[in-house]
Formats: C-alpha cells, structure tokens, sequence
C-alpha cells in the first residue's frame, strides 16, 4: 500500500503546480512584460518550454521563442502544442518578412561593397574571392567560380521577389554592362547552368513580362541582352556534350577551349542529368531545340542504365562507358536535383514522358529506399526515414543522411504527397533544433554529425515554404522564425553571413556561397510575406532548383527538340497538369484536412519520438 501512497502524493503535488502555474499570470502580471524581449532576436536564455531544455547541447537550437509566443507552457497542454500552436499576428509576421529582407540586404550589401566584380564574398576578411587559379584541382572552389561576378548574377531575381526595382535594374545593367563569359576558367556544367544560366533566364522572364506583377522592373531600352547572355553560355557548355559514347555530359567545360584535355569521364547523375529545365526554358524562348535535346538525352542515356532490379540509379557515372563508379542510391549529393527535374520539367513543359519517369522514378525510391512505419502520422514503429541503399540489391549502404536530402520534402508537397512530407521535414527540423545548423552529412544511428560544416543551404528552408504553402499550418512559420533566428545568432560575420566549418562549436569558415542570397534569403522571405506577388498575383510560378523563379505559361508548352528525334512522338504527348492528382502514391493532399490546419503538422508523441532520435532528447 505504501506505493499507492506514494502515486497518490505526486500525483497530488503536479495538480497543485499545475494550479499554481495557472494562477502566476494573476499574481505577477509584470511576469510576462519582463520576459518579452524586444524582437528579432531575444536570447537563447530567454527560452521556456524547449522540450530538449533537460538535456542541454552546444547550439542546441529554438530554445529562445517562449517571448515571441507567449511564455510558458499553459497548465493541461502538451509542450509541442503549447511551443508551436501559438497563432502568428500580421505584425509578427511583417517584422520577419522585414528580417528576412534585412539579411538578404545585409549580405547583398557587404558583396557589393566589398566583393564585387568577384565571385563570391568573403565575409570574414572583407573581401571577394575568384578561382583558385593557383590550384586548379581544387574543384570546391573553381567548380561554382567562374570569374564572372557570380552572386551578382544569382541574386538577381531575389530583388525582384522582394520588390526592390531599383536596385534590381541597377543589378541588370551592371551584369550587362561588366559580365562576359570570353574566359579562361574551367567550370562544372552543372553549377554554371543552375546558378547563372537559370538566373539570367528568371530575370529575363521577369523584365519581359507584360503583367510586371512585382513592380515596375522593366529595363530601358531592353533587348534580351540577358536572353543573348544566357545563350553565349550555354554555347560555350555544349562542348561537355560531345564525344561522349552515352550522352552524357562531360562534368567541366573551359569557357574559352571546351572540354579540358585529360577531363574526368566519371560524373554524377544530378550534375548530368539536371539540365532540362534551364536548357529547355532557353530552347523555347529562342526556337532552337539543340540545348533541350542535348539535356533530354543525358536524361535518357542516365534513365537507361537504372537496374533491372530495383529501378534505381546510382550516383556516379562512367559518360564513356555507362558504368556505375558510385552505387549509392538515395536522395542527397549526386542525385537529388535528378529527381527533382523529372517532375519539374513535367510541371514547365508537358511532356508525358516526364511525368512517366518521375511516377515510375518515386514509386521505387518508395520501396526501396524509405524505412519505418507506413503511415507518418499513426501507428507504430520508427518515423519513416529515406536511405542510401546499394542501386542493384537495395540493401543499406551506410548510416548517414546528407543535408542536401532536406529538399525532398518540398518535392513530395509538389506531388501531394503530403503526410509523408511533413514527417521527413520534422527529422530535418529536429537536427537543426539541435545544432541550430544542419551538417552537412549526419548520421542517424550514432546521433552525431558524420560532416559538421554547413555551408547557408535553403534546402530546409525550401521544404519550409513549400509545406506552408500546402497547409497553412502556423507551425512552419515558427520553423522558419527558428532557422531565421539560428542563422542572425551563428552566421552572421562582419560583412555578411558565413559558412559554419563545425555546427557544435559554431566556428566560421570565410565564404558565403552565392545560394544563400538566391534561395535561402528568398524562401525566407517569401514564407513570411503573404501578399507577395508570387502568391497573390495570379501567375503561376515554378521554382527552380537554384530558387529562381519560372513563370509557369503556355509558351513554354510548344515542343521543338522532337525535330531532331523524328519517330518520338509518343513522347511528347502532354499530359494535363490535375492528371497528376490521379497518381496513386502512398498518400495525397486531401488526406490533410482543413481541421488539422491549426493544429501540429505532426502528433506530439511522434514529434517527441523523432527528437529522440537525433538526440535531442
């Protein structure tokens, strides 16, 4: 009897703090004054209720809301609802929207005073950097910088997105007034494409379009100087196309001499084989279907080598001989943006034969590589989780995730596939609760980051914005308030925002990738701006995998690299976009109803179990 006692007089003495708790509000009214913190960023000791709060770790991130949302946990709540269920006021949300912006100015700002004509900035010492023409085997550096004012370049249609005309017409003089592409540097095919062949087009799109949705950014006396730019470029990377048995491209090009002598033939399936919708946009805003067939070639040759097993890809490729170097099948580096582009192309261009690849592309990334329960959100066992499995026997391969995966969300958002998307997102979500980063490789069995740096990657935030857009659920505008508050307190340097070299011991490594401004800036700001044109102007727009935007219209829906492959018609039927909606994947968008829209995306017990097991808790 004496235990039953016991139950009975702890049981009694958590009514009794229960009921305190109720009643501080009215004890001490000035409690709450003196926890609110001026915004934007209170300290991290200003947190209450952080359900990791027993178990401190270096960084570990969002324990420093509690003010912006009201305090403790309320008596009878669970702590993930009292944390993240707290409605967000237009105030609230416009002051994030403003700090969004400021952090894109404030990195815009520091490159131009500092870096420019450069690449990139470096945001430590103050200054721009170029190749490393000292050392050209160091691809980590020469593979994105090309000498040809690459941030620049690629945050041009963030200005735009944020409304800002004059500086975005100032920013597209300078590129066309400065920028060429007559130079001596060895580049990678695929970050030339993505990150400034993609953006001269978005803005292109931008400044030619009629309706001028976020502004008056015209350009006087405009004439597709950007258009002429982007094909000058692409001329110039249509040399990795050539003498390649299979198709597939040659990983690096010199932007004056063509394919370098003694080049790799060994390349990934991502950097092959996510071209499509780049070269197509050009193809069709030109009428000259050669960049769109050389791109929808490397896609074919890449598609044809899958295993007869499994129907997966690996991640690295012979162009030479159609062997598999890298087995690795899964989500992250060297095949994400492949599967991402299937679907996106499908979106921009119509073509049937897209869409059959992404249905069939998905269905066994489905069997093969996701772990854990069947459902997200009910029943038992682990939270469903994608891994990297051995392309021909879908056995596992390793015990690592990769950062770069935390796009998939997004694309599961796009195909409807949203339960599933919201349960891979809170993994994510939950190692950046702990680290305030997300490493660049973590690994999931031993709790622990296999590679610590993170280099401002917006893959998080990207499936952020895309889940809000989905469901309007107020708890990812507190993910997004969490990952802008991480990024203010250990990123921010002198002159700009910087790469984390540890995410435990938050040191700083000097470079500020261009990406941060063209994306990880941008779906900042766009999760926080409701009214934004993007949303509320009534075109319709399609991001691509660099963030910049694509106006989604017909023009882009009249074949032209059919001519060169005569017999494919059946290829290039179209396919209507609510088609799509038809696909039986495990889950759709209706399996998300309107009454859950306020409540937690995710039931506390599995958010609970999911902070477990990254260590959290």
């Amino acid at each position: 009897m004496q235990w039953r006692s016991l139950v009975l007089g702890l049981l009694l003495l958590r009514l009794g703090l229960h009921a305190l708790l109720a009643l501080l509000p009215a004890l001490a009214p000035g409690l709450c004054l003196r926890l609110r913190l001026p915004f934007p960023f209170p300290p991290r000791s200003a947190a209450l209720g952080h359900p990791g709060a027993a178990r401190p770790l270096p960084g570990a991130g969002s324990s420093h809301w509690g003010s912006l949302r009201g305090g403790g946990g309320a008596a009878g709540r669970d702590e993930y609802e009292t944390r993240y269920s707290a409605a967000f006021s237009p105030q609230l949300r416009a002051r994030l929207r403003d700090a969004a912006r400021g952090m894109f100015a404030f990195g815009y700002d520091s490159y131009m005073q500092h870096a420019f004509p450069s690449d990139e900035l470096d945001p430590l010492h103050c200054c721009g950097r170029g190749p490393d023409r000292d050392d050209p085997s160091n691809l980590n550096i020469n593979d994105v910088l090309g000498n040809y004012s690459l941030t620049l370049i690629d945050a041009l249609d963030t200005l735009a997105v944020m409304g800002n005309s004059s500086e975005f017409q100032k920013a597209v003089k300078l590129v066309i007034d400065t920028v060429s592409f007559d130079k001596d540097s060895t580049v990678q095919v695929f970050e030339a494409t993505i990150r400034v062949l993609g953006s001269l087009l978005s803005a292109h799109i931008i400044i030619t379009d009629a309706k001028q949705p976020f502004g008056d950014m015209t350009i006087k006396d405009y004439d597709n100087e950007l258009l002429h730019m982007a094909h000058d470029l692409a001329v110039r990377l249509l040399p990795a196309f050539e003498n390649t048995k299979t198709g597939i491209p040659y990983p690096r090009v010199n932007l004056k001499k063509g394919v370098p002598p003694n080049s790799n033939n060994e390349t990934c399936t991502a950097g092959a084989g996510s071209l499509l919708v780049e070269f197509g946009i050009l193809s069709r805003l030109l009428g000259d279907s050669t960049f769109e067939w050389v791109a929808r070639r490397a896609v074919k040759a890449l598609w044809s080598l899958r295993s007869n097993n499994t129907g997966l890809l690996g991640n690295v490729v012979n162009i030479q001989t159609g062997h598999w170097v890298g087995k690795q099948s899964g989500l992250g580096a060297g095949s994400d943006s492949f599967y991402e582009y299937l679907l996106k192309s499908y979106i921009l261009f119509g073509e049937k034969e897209d869409l059959e690849m992404f249905i069939d592309a998905y269905q066994n990334i489905q069997n093969h590589l996701r772990r854990g329960r069947e459902a997200c959100n009910e029943g038992e066992g682990d939270p469903p989780l994608y891994v990297n499995v051995n392309m021909f026997t879908g056995q596992l391969m390793n015990t690592w995730i990769d950062s770069l995966q935390a796009f998939f969300p997004g694309l599961q958002v796009l195909i409807g596939d949203v339960e599933d998307a919201i349960c891979l997102h809170a993994f994510y979500y939950a190692i950046w609760k702990r680290y305030g980063a997300l490493p660049e490789r973590y690994n999931w069995q031993l709790q622990a980051p296999d590679v610590p740096f993170y280099p401002l990657r917006p893959e998080l935030v990207e499936s952020t914005y895309l889940l809000y857009q989905a469901t309007k659920n107020p708890f990812y505008l507190h993910v997004g308030m969490d990952i802008l508050q991480s990024l203010e307190k250990y990123t921010k340097a002198k002159c700009g925002y910087a790469t984390l070299h540890h995410v435990v011991e938050k040191t700083k490594e000097d470079r500020m990738e261009s990406f941060f401004l063209s994306e990880t800036c941008k779906y900042l700001y766009l999760l926080f701006d409701e009214d934004n044109p993007v949303h509320k102007s009534g075109n319709k727009y399609m991001f691509t995998t660099e963030g910049h935007i694509v106006s989604v219209d017909e023009r882009f829906r009249n074949s032209l690299w059919q001519d060169i492959l005569p017999g494919e018609e059946d290829s290039t039927e179209k396919v209507k976009p609510n088609e799509l909606k038809a696909v039986n994947f495990s889950s759709n968008c209706n399996r998300v109803p309107d009454e859950r829209r306020y409540l937690l995306p995710l039931k506390s017990n599995y958010m609970r179990q999911i902070d477990r097991m990254v260590g959290l808790i």
